[in-house]
């Protein structure tokens, strides 16, 4: 953790051709800003914003543990799922 505060990595995406099913129900289509941040007892909590919008989604499943590899690696996984379509595995 940086700074005190909780750890958020934030990267850009195109979403893969199935989408991305948010907790709400919406799929999001197109360019997206993935944020994952980090929760207590190793979980983390990721939402999604399409591009142009202020409006913040959480991706279904969220949160999801964190792995031994830590934040970063989730983080890369979450964002390598969403690009192919795929829902990040729990």
């Amino acid at each position: 953790m940086t700074g005190g505060g909780p750890t958020r990595l934030v990267d850009e995406v195109t979403v893969g051709p199935s989408g991305a099913m948010t907790r709400e129900g919406v799929i999001l289509t197109g360019t997206l800003t993935v944020a994952t941040t980090a929760l207590p007892a190793k979980r983390a909590q990721v939402t999604l914003r399409e591009a142009g919008s202020t409006e913040w989604h959480t991706l279904a499943g969220s949160p999801f543990p964190v792995p031994p590899e830590g934040i970063e690696a989730l983080h890369a996984i979450v964002v390598a799922a969403i690009g192919a379509g795929s829902r990040p595995p729990d």
